[in-house]
């Protein structure tokens, strides 16, 4: 039985509050108008519910993987949480002050900011990153610019869920305008990701633009959709466990275990193939929307819900609470929640000088300079939306035609290492250089069959690193032999190679589960 789906339309002045709804099979709100304060309340909530999830989550993040956290087990929410996270481990936040890399952008160079100035400020911060984020940030500083920086044969974490858990502010400075905040993903997204991983980030902001002019997520959930093509894994996966809730509405764990037989296979990121380990976008953004659509509106419901799904657990209640946060407001999340979070709204995030005081004041900048530039109206007591309905991105896919084959153990420093043979079409090799002096910078030549491919250089400085020390695709199918060239060894250096990935074909013919 299919659910029938409104969405809330409020229009907001001085005098009150009046609200009507629109029928689901009927057209998209044409227009949504919301007082300033309203909008200003609903962006606050958005940041502080992706903080407060964020903080939710953190002790479990990448302790259960390929496993929920039991009801048994406590999360804890104790008196002062927030700021304890703050003091004692401030990168935790690294969803919050990624996004607000961003959002300094856009405040310094006004909401036009090219992809090249988002991805400097990106690449030049202080902050350590990791998987597509890492790999794009050494793409950019040895010249590979956006979008190639985040494409798949230049990036092997391609579909992983970096961009996914930094798009909240896509969707914050769009409100009501899926397309776009689509559009700011376009510049944002593709600095780091591609395919999958880049429609994680669409979606995550599409869903909260959508969730200021609608307060049921049903809807919300749906309309977002819209903006992925039909055709990809990703959407093939958000329309199975919508379909899974309307089937067991009252079991998320049944939706969960669905979505652990037909969607948890990873085939890009060489941290995640042969191991539970699993920090690709898909499954992770299904655990977002396991949340929200089991939650039902209840904040701490939905927030227990997305992170008891495990693998990247403090990043998916982050954005089911920034999500829901929007919808509700920042008035609207329960006291709980909120004794905490009012303790460090006024203090910098790490590697920033931007507070969540400041950060709601430039989102909200940003916002009304979205609503007029795409035909709204501005009043300083109101704002006048005009809403778009959503319309679906162009098609990606990483890694087509590819599937992981094996997994080797190598754990040699080179020139130990030796030749590495392999059959297949692609190879990764993970690794990494150790130098007492931090400035030091390996140069090596990778060839394959003999022939130079790549001269490759690889920082000591771990914030710098190369994320993977080589990696080729598209291959001719059949035996392959790596061999590296060190230029500048020195005694005091060490690089080893750690573990050999293999690609095979994807077999004409030949279709997992999640393809069928």
């Amino acid at each position: 039985m299919k659910t029938t789906f409104l969405t809330f339309v409020c229009v907001i002045a001085l005098g009150g509050v009046a609200c009507g709804s629109t029928p689901a099979g009927e057209s998209f709100p044409d227009r949504v108008t919301l007082s300033s304060a309203k909008l200003l309340d609903k962006i606050r909530g958005g940041w502080a519910g992706q903080t407060i999830g964020c903080s939710y989550g953190g002790p479990t993040e990448f302790r259960f993987c390929g496993t929920m956290i039991q009801d048994y087990t406590p999360i804890p929410w104790p008196e002062g949480y927030i700021r304890q996270w703050f003091e004692e481990f401030p990168g935790l936040y690294d969803d919050v002050y990624m996004d607000l890399t961003f959002v300094e952008v856009f405040e310094r160079l006004g909401v036009d900011a090219p992809a090249d100035s988002l991805a400097r400020s990106f690449a030049d911060a202080g902050y350590v990153l990791w998987h597509a984020n890492q790999a794009a940030r050494y793409n950019i500083l040895n010249g590979i610019r956006p979008p190639e920086s985040g494409h798949w044969l230049n990036n092997p974490h391609a579909d992983d869920i970096d961009f996914q858990i930094e798009a909240d502010f896509a969707g914050l400075m769009s409100p009501g305008m899926p397309n776009a905040a689509a559009e700011i993903c376009d510049r944002a997204g593709h600095i780091m990701n591609y395919g999958d991983g880049w429609y994680g980030g669409v979606y995550v902001a599409a869903m909260y633009s959508l969730a200021f002019v609608s307060d049921d997520i049903g809807f919300v959930v749906r309309e977002a959709l819209k903006t992925i093509p039909e055709e990809s894994r990703y959407h093939r996966c958000m329309s199975d466990v919508i379909a899974w809730h309307e089937r067991w509405p009252d079991d998320w764990k049944r939706t969960w275990f669905e979505c652990e037989k037909k969607w948890s296979s990873d085939i890009g990121c060489p941290d995640g193939v042969f191991v539970p380990f699993n920090i690709d976008a898909t499954i992770n953004s299904a655990y977002i929307l396991i949340g929200l659509l089991y939650g039902g509106g209840d904040f701490a419901k939905t927030l227990d819900i997305a992170t008891r799904c495990g693998q990247d657990s403090d990043c998916n209640p982050a954005s089911a609470a920034g999500i829901l946060g929007t919808m509700i407001g920042y008035d609207a999340i329960p006291e709980r929640w909120m004794r905490n979070l009012r303790e460090v709204e006024g203090l910098n995030f790490a590697y920033t000088d931007i507070s969540l005081d400041r950060a709601y004041r430039m989102s909200f900048g940003q916002a009304v300079e979205m609503i007029r530039r795409n035909g709204g109206t501005v009043t300083p007591e109101s704002v006048s939306i005009v809403c778009q309905e959503p319309r679906a991105v162009r098609l990606e896919k990483s890694f087509e035609g590819h599937r992981p084959t094996e997994r080797r153990s190598i754990q040699l420093p080179l020139p130990e290492a030796g030749e590495i043979v392999f059959d297949g079409i692609g190879a990764v090799l993970t690794g990494g250089v150790k130098c007492a002096d931090e400035t030091y910078v390996a140069e090596v030549t990778f060839s394959i069959d003999g022939e130079p491919v790549e001269r490759v250089l690889l920082p000591a400085l771990y914030r710098t690193r190369r994320h993977e020390l080589f990696w080729r695709y598209r291959l001719p199918e059949g035996r392959h032999r790596i061999t590296a060239e060190w230029h500048n060894p020195r005694p005091d250096a060490t690089l080893t190679v750690r573990d050999l990935v293999v690609y095979g074909p994807e077999r004409a013919g030949r279709k997992t589960e999640s393809e069928s």
